[in-house]
């Protein structure tokens, strides 16, 4: 007796496929052009509430395609965004201050979504992550929150 919903052994004469080994399948990643990118990095802005998009001053926002680990990070930190600069709750009142920076890094990002749904979502908790930052919110905070 042959049940039809058990799998039956390969039949090495069966000329028809194996399902794929999981190990031989392309990476996940997918494919956004630089301005739809850069556009999905503008609207995670815009969806900043305004009244801390307002206190967002002297920042610049960048995407850049990879980040260069530095010497102290080691090679295996694959960094999707980055906060540079003195977050709010450090900071003093000084005259001609540097803008602060936030990178979004493009490359780590395409390469960790599956679709261009979470790949938009992706970028908008990257920007939201390092936003929270320049307010002085450590990562421990945002993973708290859900958020990292």
């Amino acid at each position: 007796m042959n049940d039809e919903s058990s799998p039956s052994p390969a039949d090495p004469a069966d000329p028809s496929p194996s399902p794929a080994d999981p190990s031989d399948s392309e990476p996940v990643g997918v494919d956004m052009s630089e301005e739809d990118f850069d556009q999905a990095v503008s609207d995670a802005l815009d969806a900043i509430p305004p009244a801390l998009a307002q206190r967002l001053s002297n920042v610049a926002v960048f995407v850049e395609d990879e980040h260069e680990p530095e010497p102290w990070e080691g090679p295996e930190m694959e960094l999707l965004g980055l906060y540079d600069g003195i977050p709010l709750t450090e900071r003093a009142e000084m005259p001609f201050q540097l803008p602060d920076r936030i990178v979004v890094f493009r490359g780590p990002l395409l390469r960790m979504c599956s679709d261009r749904e979470e790949l938009v979502d992706e970028i908008t908790v990257t920007v939201v992550h390092e936003v929270a930052h320049f307010f002085g919110i450590d990562d421990d905070t945002l993973h708290a929150l859900g958020w990292g």
